[in-house]
């Protein structure tokens, strides 16, 4: 091991070693790597302990995310959203197989067959369920994160023979279902309905038995949680959304909400809240746009104002809106 003296200036940055790894001039246990040279020098006495170590950093630099993804040799990450993780090459399609010399086309072709037989039976299902499950996460606007976490418990699923006798759509609308709620942006058995095209008793009887054998364990949805969505696809203003969730906050502690259904209490806290901050919106508009019916709204509605001894403030807004109009 080399032996030579080092002076102050050309240290580089201080790092810690492992337990036990000291200077064995000094006995000190602190170092300095020194990225231009090469070199791991002790702290205290300025003993050379390594030199021409290898530089394992990248050797470009990148100037904008564009620039990154060009210059980087790493694939894609590993994710669950495809059947394959992302790993399985495939022959190539119609088009490039025309850049194939003409004598070789044939043997190509042979060999494409044989790849898509080979196939196994769980990687088809994947690939079909998968695609399924992504239309799903777009037409509702579900994030990366609930994604991925559908894709595998759907392979879970599968792997468990779970799927088998029951339609592959209406799995995967079960556990967008439970996924949503258990990551706490919940989405509705109607909306999930009407994205997926599978009756919302069937998702509610195929989501029982996949939570039953899965073992997710999930609270009943919280008022709370839908007030965000609503008040978006209401186009209303944040202050309404603040003030439906403190009114949601004061009937939960007076225990207002208790077995009633979470929908149709968040819909009438967010019409209360868009009446006091004097953002119009009548009862038909929130039913419509939430999928809960005028009469479910309107009697949550009287129960809120009235146990939280606000009615006669709420009916001098509403009047005060109507003359405005």
């Amino acid at each position: 091991m080399p032996k030579k003296k080092v002076k102050e200036e050309s240290r580089g940055v201080v790092t810690s070693q492992a337990t036990g790894v000291v200077c064995p001039e000094c006995g000190y246990h602190r170092f300095f790597e020194d990225p231009v040279r090469g070199e791991k020098i002790c702290a205290r006495c300025g003993l050379v302990l390594d030199e021409a170590m290898v530089d394992f950093s990248q050797e470009w630099r990148a100037f904008d995310e564009e620039q990154k993804l060009r210059r980087a040799r790493a694939g894609a990450p590993l994710t669950s959203t495809k059947h394959d993780k992302g790993l399985t090459t495939e022959i190539g399609k119609s088009g490039e197989i025309l850049k194939v010399a003409p004598e070789k086309r044939a043997q190509y072709q042979r060999l494409t067959k044989w790849q898509k037989r080979l196939i196994e039976s769980k990687d088809r299902n994947l690939s079909f369920a998968l695609s399924e499950l992504q239309r799903l996460v777009s037409y509702l606007g579900l994030s990366r994160a609930v994604h991925e976490e559908v894709a595998k418990k759907y392979e879970e699923a599968v792997d468990k023979g779970l799927v088998r006798g029951r339609s592959m759509e209406s799995v995967i609308a079960a556990l967008v279902y439970a996924v949503c709620r258990e990551m706490g942006t919940p989405r509705t058995l109607e909306e999930i309905e009407k994205a997926s095209g599978v009756d919302k008793r069937e998702i509610g009887r195929t989501y029982r038995y996949i939570a039953r054998q899965l073992n997710i364990k999930i609270l009943p949805a919280s008022p709370e949680d839908y007030v965000p969505r609503f008040t978006t696809m209401l186009g209303l203003s944040d202050k309404v959304q603040a003030r439906a969730i403190q009114i949601l906050k004061k009937a939960k502690k007076n225990d207002i909400t208790s077995g009633k259904g979470p929908t149709g209490v968040a819909a009438a806290a967010v019409y209360i809240a868009a009446v006091l901050e004097g953002e119009k919106k009548t009862q038909r508009e929130i039913a419509e746009a939430v999928g809960v019916t005028e009469v479910t709204i309107r009697n949550r509605f009287k129960e809120l104002i009235e146990k939280l001894g606000i009615a006669e403030e709420i009916e001098k807004k509403i009047k005060e809106l109507e003359e405005k109009s």
